[in-house]
């Protein structure tokens, strides 16, 4: 499996990240460790838990795997996510310096771990001070409790605002970014990723198959049931599906991924990933699974080549359609003037 600097770092990571959210939840140890150990001899290096999930459950399973397998556990990039409520308190949430202090030492027990190699704020903390958190992150680096920080799902703003603290007071900056992206979700195109690109922060997409949509199980006007993630859960379900299902974007993208997967005998699920990892600032793509099976065919993804003309494609036909300034046409003239001979 191809790998990548993780950001602007040193540390190189596998094109692919197993997210372990379903750890605890909807799998049991025994499948949880399954996957991990599947995963890693599959070339995967990088893990990416958080405390909420299955309310430090997930970490713990992490844990008793890597210390079931020493040898393994020292080639892994373990990354982990802090802020949520894991208490009843009013400081038990956040990233305030006081909060972020239990929180990690909290995923270094459950994790069985001395250091962890990615600490991830889950959310935008709009009461605490940004030099707060970057403040003690900064702290967490300097006593060898962390290798690297990063972000999830901040806005643009966000990103650089942080960016720009760092450097003013000499902290160590910001390596990674967790956004939601996939085909269908491309928002982030507009000021996120060239934040990014601009800051050299390495992307971790989640959802890259836009909650299962583009593996192709889902079909047009035909509701969902059974074991899927809409059809497990009917009322948000239906109000998701058919939401999705009257956007005419959709299909016509799914149709594109189904006739690209067929030409590469591929699935829908890896021509999307394939998509995804070729994108401008990706690093690492988060992939999930409850079955052995997924995982592999998830992971095949990896080694799906698709052309040039193929990656235009999809763009071009996942393309949101925006006609309003500043994101339209006019704007992206505008900021691309001289970039583009004739214009």
């Amino acid at each position: 499996m191809e790998h990548r600097l993780l950001g602007r770092s040193g540390t190189s990571v596998s094109v692919q990240t197993l997210g372990t959210m379903t750890f605890g939840k909807e799998s049991d140890e025994a499948a949880s460790h399954e996957i991990i150990t599947a995963f890693v001899e599959g070339g995967g290096n990088m893990l990416d838990t958080a405390d909420v999930y299955s309310r430090g459950t997930s970490e713990e399973i992490i844990g008793r795997w890597l210390a079931e397998h020493p040898t393994e556990a020292e080639q892994v990039v373990i990354a982990t996510k802090g802020r949520a409520s894991m208490g009843e308190g009013p400081n038990d949430v956040g990233l305030s310096r006081r909060h972020l202090r239990r929180a990690l030492d909290a995923s270094l027990r459950r994790l069985g771990v001395d250091h962890i190699d990615l600490y991830q704020m889950h959310a935008w903390d709009a009461l605490t001070p940004l030099e707060e958190t970057l403040g003690f992150l900064a702290e967490a680096v300097a006593a060898g409790k962390i290798s690297y920080y990063g972000f999830s799902n901040y806005l643009g703003w966000q990103l650089t605002k942080a960016v720009h603290l760092a450097q003013q007071h000499g902290w160590p900056a910001p390596v990674t970014l967790q956004p939601q992206y996939n085909l269908l979700v491309r928002d982030i195109e507009h000021e996120i990723v060239p934040a990014s690109l601009d800051a050299g922060i390495g992307l971790l997409p989640w959802s890259p198959l836009a909650g299962g949509w583009l593996s192709g199980k889902y079909e047009r006007d035909v509701p969902p049931t059974g074991a899927t993630r809409l059809g497990e859960n009917p009322q948000r379900g239906m109000e998701a599906w058919e939401k999705r299902n009257a956007d005419e974007r959709t299909w016509t993208t799914l149709d594109a991924v189904r006739e690209i997967a067929e030409a590469h005998d591929a699935t829908p699920s890896q021509v999307a990933l394939a998509w995804l990892a070729a994108q401008p600032a990706v690093t690492s793509v988060i992939i999930g699974a409850r079955t052995l099976d997924q995982l592999r065919d998830n992971m095949a993804a990896a080694d799906l080549q698709l052309s040039s003309e193929e990656l235009a494609r999809l763009t071009e036909i996942s393309a949101p359609q925006l006609d309003d300034y500043p994101y339209g046409p006019a704007g992206i003239r505008q900021r691309h003037r001289g970039l583009v001979q004739g214009q």
